[in-house]
């Protein structure tokens, strides 16, 4: 039954009632009107119009339903769906409504990965260019200073030395912008080695304390999965040091049934609902990824839990 006899069944249901009771109701109406009789009236008008809007919220609750469920779908959050109930015309919405968002996720999630593998290929571009090009130059620079510092006067020599412990911050700062746009250790080591060598650099350049708990028997996962727990990781360490105003932060990477769970949690001033900003959309983009879940939660004291579950096996896109 479509929507429009859907309505027109439940108003004929009203106005046959109604009907009804004026056949069969000892009720007479004169002129002019009595005022009992037309208190008789009113209050049967009164009836009526309730009757038929209790009707129509329980035959249209599946659209106010469906309606709800628009204004809050994110596509970030896949799974969103509403069951296929009330008759014809309704259900067969709230399908091709469950149909559009399913085809929705799997273009976003498509979309996601093609701009998050691009994004990954530029840093590994760059961080290559900035090691091989202006690391090696730097590294020529310093060399020279140092050699020019050996053969000039002390009040020379002086000066070359301080230029000689500048050029060494600076190249270290692009040793450190290398190790963030692409972490060669990940490659090399894997992501515990990876993962703690993030935390300790952090905790360096912050000031605050880290704890890490990682459990020794992981099993071995997939490239892309590894990226994708490595960059949740940074992004979350990121905005703690921004953000949070914390002085400890805990990062645990622990092994699930069918995969691992990385744990980020500070506690700094916590939160009462994530901020979707930028870098909470591009975590959870990258979750998708690989077909994980990522959930944002206060911590149980105080501050921010940062929650990852990935599968071992990458989800196909």
């Amino acid at each position: 039954m479509s929507l429009f006899w859907r309505i027109f069944a439940l108003n004929a249901v009203v106005l046959g009632a109604a009907t009804a009771l004026l056949l069969w109701a000892p009720v007479t109406v004169s002129v002019p009107v009595l005022l009992t009789e037309a208190v008789i009236l009113v209050g049967g008008l009164a009836v009526m119009l309730v009757a038929n809007a209790a009707l129509l919220r329980f035959g249209l609750a599946p659209l106010d339903r469906l309606t709800k469920l628009m204004t809050t779908v994110d596509l970030l959050r896949p799974g969103q769906r509403l069951p296929a109930s009330g008759g014809g015309g309704v259900a067969e919405l709230i399908r091709t409504f469950n149909a559009m968002l399913e085809r929705l996720e799997q273009e976003r999630a498509a979309s996601s990965a093609r701009a998050l593998l691009a994004q990954e290929a530029e840093r590994r571009r760059i961080a290559q260019e900035l090691h091989d090009e202006v690391g090696q130059s730097m590294t020529a620079i310093l060399l020279g200073l140092k050699r020019s510092a050996d053969d000039v006067p002390e009040p020379q020599r002086r000066e070359l030395q301080e230029l000689q412990e500048i050029t060494r911050e600076s190249l270290d700062e692009v040793r450190r912008l290398v190790r963030r746009l692409r972490p060669g250790v990940l490659d090399d080591l894997g992501l515990v080695s990876a993962l703690t060598s993030l935390s300790e650099d952090f905790a360096t350049h912050t000031g605050l304390l880290v704890t890490r708990h990682f459990d020794t028997d992981l099993r071995p996962l997939a490239p892309e999965t590894e990226l994708v727990l490595y960059r949740v990781a940074q992004e979350s360490l990121t905005n703690v040091a921004r953000h949070a105003d914390a002085g400890q932060v805990t990062v645990a990477l622990r092994r699930a049934d069918d995969g691992v769970v990385l744990t980020v949690t500070d506690d700094g001033s916590g939160i009462e609902a994530p901020r979707e900003g930028a870098g909470i959309r591009g975590m959870r983009e990258r979750a998708l990824l690989v077909g994980g879940r990522l959930d944002i939660t206060p911590a149980p004291r105080a501050g921010t839990r940062v929650q990852l579950t990935a599968p071992l096996a990458r989800k196909q896109l």
